[in-house]
């Protein structure tokens, strides 16, 4: 892209009223849903429409690019970001804002039918299945759900992915690992190290502390996650515990200071629980961090590495 190409631009988003930004609304989900995705403009165009609560992207030129909508069910949907423009995380900024919105109206929990394919970025949110699959439109979906108070769990791997990916897209400067021997079923994952190498190569003053049992493990097994600290040594640091207090306590977690945490109280297991907006319980796990940090030492035998 050159830079005057106009998916650089910035882009703002706004709740909007129905009937002001009626043709904006109805310019990106025809575009996505009648002509991308085929559904028919009948289904498309339904009597909730004037009722919700619709929140609407722009470039600052004022360009449409992406709308959602919250009903008054406790719904979100119609979630649609024109195609140029996905990618740059106007959907997260999108979803952010309808569940603001529900938080401020003190709404215990939101729902959603998620095409198939987008399961994942919705989990990445916190949100979680409920249900069996079902047809909607000719488009597979599924149901899934956010609650506001109390963590989700986590029972699969896939759902511990998805929850880390999204503490860490959350993260603002700072992430903590604590972890036995960097889990290869989430940290060589492609897609949690697409995501970290985002966050440390953001700007800012980034880092991410990582707390091992054992250290030696992931060297002997080339952890791709040391492959990347090699080549951004300033933002990785990594410590082992040696305290037998520190180290018999089984404990793993991945938590962020953007308010996500993804807690296993066995740390080789998957099983845990995860909440992608929970500052108090983060707070509290980062002390727990810092405390067998000062008590472990730094990983000398990683500065063959560069790290």
């Amino acid at each position: 892209m050159t830079p005057d190409d106009p998916r650089l631009q910035p882009y703002r988003v706004d709740v909007v009223g129905f009937d002001a930004a009626l043709a904006e609304l109805r310019s990106v989900r025809d575009e996505v849903f009648v002509g991308e995705q085929g559904v028919p403009i009948t289904l498309e165009h339904d009597a909730l429409d004037p009722l919700c609560t619709h929140v609407l992207a722009r470039l600052l030129d004022g360009s449409p690019v992406g709308t959602a909508r919250l009903t008054p069910d406790r719904k979100i949907g119609r979630m649609a970001v024109r195609a140029a423009w996905r990618g740059r995380g106007i959907g997260d900024a999108l979803l952010r804002a309808l569940l603001d919105d529900a938080r401020k109206r003190g709404w215990p929990a939101v729902r959603l039918n998620a095409q198939v394919g987008a399961i994942g970025f919705y989990a990445r949110h916190g949100f979680q299945p409920e249900g069996e699959r079902f047809m909607e439109a000719g488009i597979e979906h599924q149901a899934m759900v956010l609650a506001f108070t109390g963590p989700a769990r986590i029972d699969s791997r896939e759902a511990g992915i998805d929850a880390s990916i999204g503490i860490i897209e959350r993260a603002r400067r700072a992430l903590w690992i604590r972890s036995v021997a960097l889990d290869p079923w989430l940290y060589d994952d492609g897609n949690v190290l697409q995501a970290l190498r985002g966050f440390a190569t953001r700007g800012g003053g980034q880092q991410v502390l990582v707390l091992l049992h054992e250290a030696g493990a992931p060297q002997q097994a080339h952890a791709p996650l040391l492959a990347l600290a090699q080549r951004l040594p300033s933002i990785f640091v990594f410590r082992e515990l040696q305290d037998p207090v520190d180290r018999n306590d089984p404990a793993a977690w991945i938590a962020g200071d953007g308010g996500g945490y993804y807690l296993r109280g066995l740390g080789e297991r998957v099983q845990g629980e995860a909440e992608q907006d929970a500052p108090a319980k983060v707070r509290q796990l980062a002390t727990r961090f810092d405390d067998a940090w000062q008590r472990s030492r730094p990983v000398s035998e990683y500065r063959a590495l560069g790290l």
